[in-house]
């Protein structure tokens, strides 16, 4: 078995030990979708949701509560919201950043148009909150309407954070738990309360949620220097293309000597980009070691996910979600 085989096993695992929850939610999803005045809703919606995306926010849901012995329904309405919540920001970001692709296929506002995507993104929102507050839960009503305050907030730090050289590894931080850790970690916290976990278990949730984020994010912005368009669904060097401050760039710009840091003005910051940059960045990040320190520090935040799960119920839905905290790391290694 090769190394990308053995990596897609937890999810693999996790999908086959929530399926009979996961068809569930599907279809929840699917009824929720729906529209009696605007047709155009479902169309744009089932676009990007049928697209056959790997729904791993809300199986973390369904884990987390599953983990704690849950019994009920609510679940349901919790991975529904996280998985509404997400397919929002994808149509919010894809007219942000111009897209015109994602998962492989043409993006929603390539196909139909900018005004169609934001506001099936709104109406999948308000949505979402609609899911939440059927579970009754004030506490659970937070932690979502929180995430979804600090996924705007990031995506609003991004923009002012792009192309300026001047962006530091905290602010990347700052935009990482914006824009992939807070749903990550509020789907396995909001998980775990609806369980009826203690508070202490509760943050140990959504300590895995946030450390898994933070690696996965990482992990992707490495395999845009080294990744298969076919496994990542984009082009190597896109993010440079884009002139996009991931984090092995920004420890790059941070070593660079005055020529390198001229470089790094010209592509990024004036956008001026020309045949071979692309390498020349490349062998940069390569001298000053800067990928091979994104990977350690991947690998550092899948490691205190782990440390999270520590204490948690003996449960075979912990072992996978261990391993998939090495599994997201795994994919750079």
């Amino acid at each position: 078995m090769s190394l990308d085989q053995a990596a897609r096993k937890p999810q693999d695992r996790l999908s086959a030990l929530l399926a009979d929850d996961m068809e569930r939610v599907n279809a929840l999803i699917r009824m929720r979708m729906t529209s009696r005045h605007a047709p155009r809703i479902p169309e744009v919606t089932a676009h990007l949701v049928e697209a056959g995306g790997k729904r791993l926010r809300p199986m973390l849901t369904l884990a987390a509560a599953r983990m704690f012995g849950y019994e009920g329904e609510d679940h349901l309405l919790l991975a529904a919201t996280v998985e509404f919540i997400h397919t929002a920001t994808l149509l919010h970001d894809d007219v942000v950043d111009e897209s015109r692709q994602r998962r492989g296929r043409p993006t929603a506002n390539l196909l139909w148009d900018n005004k169609s995507s934001v506001l099936v993104g709104d109406y999948l929102f308000a949505r979402s909150f609609q899911l939440m507050v059927e579970t009754g839960s004030l506490r659970v009503l937070d932690i979502l309407s929180n995430a979804a305050a600090t996924i705007a907030e990031g995506e609003v730090l991004q923009l002012t954070a792009a192309q300026n050289l001047a962006t530091t590894e905290d602010i990347y931080l700052q935009v990482v738990r914006g824009k992939t850790a807070a749903l990550f970690s509020a789907a396995t916290e909001s998980g775990s309360l609806i369980a009826g976990a203690d508070g202490k278990a509760q943050r140990a949730m959504f300590d895995y949620g946030d450390a898994l984020g933070i690696a996965f994010q990482m992990a992707d912005d490495l395999l845009d220097w080294h990744g298969e368009a076919g496994a990542t669904g984009k082009n190597v060097g896109d993010d440079f293309r884009e002139r996009k401050l991931t984090m092995p760039v920004i420890k790059a710009v941070a070593a660079a000597d005055d020529d390198e840091r001229a470089f790094w003005v010209r592509t990024i910051e004036r956008g001026d980009q020309r045949e071979g940059d692309l390498e020349h960045a490349l062998a940069l990040m390569e001298r000053h070691g800067t990928l091979e320190a994104t990977r350690a520090e991947a690998r550092g935040w899948s490691d205190r996910a782990r440390r999270a799960l520590d204490g948690m119920p003996e449960h075979e839905l912990r072992d996978v979600l261990d391993a998939l905290a090495l599994y997201v790391v795994s994919r750079v290694s």
